[in-house]
């Protein structure tokens, strides 16, 4: 016998309705962008390996630990054998693109996004898949653009904020923080390292490692038992230089002016190697230990480091399966699977009629479900009372008298319509 195919560990199949939420949640993200003026990219789902490595960092656990990476065999004597990775996140790809294309060169800021799917090999868990969708952005341009303004900064997280509240996601935190510049990072790494000295040996063997070669990533530990020594370790805040802490300061200031809450979280590093300055978090208390909803930050070097011109940047991105996990758990979850009606024809010879019908309705704009003239008349009414607000009747009465028997279900109330009406009726509310 046979062994039954089923899903790849990680992976899972995304079904009606659940699939309506997903569409929903798409649909608004992509018309608050576009308020905001952002344009969609698409990029390939997977990439040259040595992008990800030179970009999000070769000490970080993604690269280390979680990519999917496998050499694509030459096909012929003059191609070479090349490392390919299915992306783990999709920031790089997007700065590959804009230096690939010379979107720079245009003079005018880009403001990007995606939605799509990313993969890492992680421990499957309550919102976390090996392929994962993600939603997000990115706003990147030369200097002269006005990229490096902490407005741009400010602008995105409150898009953010309107984002989420569009949503229906309500008592969400925006946890904020700098990791300064480049120099910054530098010192605040000389005084991890030297502080990790006299502790390191009580730590994880991940802890252990990152001290030795990033010693940054020791913040990115969830070891219960190494919480308390990371709380007494030094923060970045006292290693930025006076241009970092002014850029943050404007940042909050414009935070401040539009009404957008955020608490400040000086152990807020995130997990990438190439963010600067401005790091920040989206939390919600309804999704447990992994709270976070989305993340992002500025990484103003990262095109000159995959060798592109300097072109300063700030984005973000967010799981779209911690978003279905949140909007369920706060019951504002609604997506509309119920069909507007459904069409019985009261016999075989009807069908083709009542295809033109449906036809008909749904040009118009309605969801109509087609039924089939084999059914009796009880079955059909079950079917419809499943999955419609309304059923249409259609026989040879109703054909010919341009007449349709129209039935209610909320209120058991059963309508006679001129098909003339018909539409406009099927729109409104179900009152009868």
């Amino acid at each position: 016998m046979s062994q039954t195919l089923k899903a790849v560990r990680g992976t899972r199949d995304l079904l009606p309705p659940e699939t309506a939420l997903w569409n929903r949640i798409e649909a608004i993200a992509r018309d608050v962008f576009a308020r905001y003026n952002f344009g969609e990219i698409r990029t390939p789902v997977f990439e040259d390996t040595a992008l990800f490595a030179r970009s999000v960092g070769e000490d970080t656990d993604i690269v280390s630990k979680e990519m999917y990476t496998w050499e694509d065999r030459a096909r012929a004597q003059s191609e070479k054998t090349q490392s390919l990775t299915l992306r783990p996140e999709n920031t790089a790809g997007v700065v590959r693109a804009y230096i690939e294309h010379g979107l720079g060169e245009s003079g005018q800021l880009q403001k990007l996004y995606y939605i799509g799917p990313q993969f890492r090999r992680e421990r499957p868990q309550k919102g976390r898949y090996r392929q994962f969708a993600q939603i997000g952005a990115e706003v990147i341009g030369p200097p002269s653009t006005g990229s490096e303004s902490p407005l741009r900064d400010a602008e995105i997280l409150e898009m953010l904020a309107t984002l989420l509240d569009e949503l229906g996601i309500t008592g969400w935190t925006l946890e904020l923080n700098s990791v300064g510049s480049a120099a910054d990072r530098a010192r605040y790494n000389d005084a991890l390292r030297a502080a990790l000295v006299a502790v390191v040996g009580q730590m994880c063997a991940d802890c252990q490692r990152r001290a030795v070669t990033n010693p940054l990533r020791v913040l990115d530990c969830k070891v219960p038992a190494d919480q308390p020594i990371i709380a007494t370790l030094p923060v970045i805040a006292d290693s930025l230089d006076e241009a970092s802490q002014a850029h943050f300061a404007a940042v909050t200031a414009a935070l401040d002016a539009a009404g957008v809450p955020y608490t400040l979280n000086h152990r807020l590093v995130r997990g990438l190697d190439y963010y600067t300055r401005t790091t920040f978090e989206f939390t919600h208390g309804g999704l447990g230990a992994q709270n976070a909803l989305l993340g992002g930050g500025r990484y103003d070097g990262l095109s000159e480091a995959m060798g592109g011109p300097k072109a300063p940047g700030i984005g973000f991105a967010m799981g779209e399966d911690r978003l279905v996990l949140t909007l369920q758990a706060l019951e504002t979850a609604q997506p509309q699977t119920v069909a507007d009606a459904f069409v019985a024809p009261l016999g075989e010879s009807l069908n083709p009629a009542a295809l033109a019908l449906a036809r008909e309705l749904r040009h118009a704009g309605l969801r109509v479900e087609l039924g089939e003239g084999s059914f009796r008349l009880k079955r059909s009414f079950e079917a419809a009372d499943k999955i419609a607000r309304r059923i249409v009747i259609l026989g040879e009465d109703e054909l010919q008298s341009g007449i349709l028997t129209v039935k209610t279900f909320s209120t058991g109330i059963q309508t006679k319509v001129p098909r003339a009406e018909l539409a406009a009726f099927l729109a409104g509310p179900a009152k009868g």
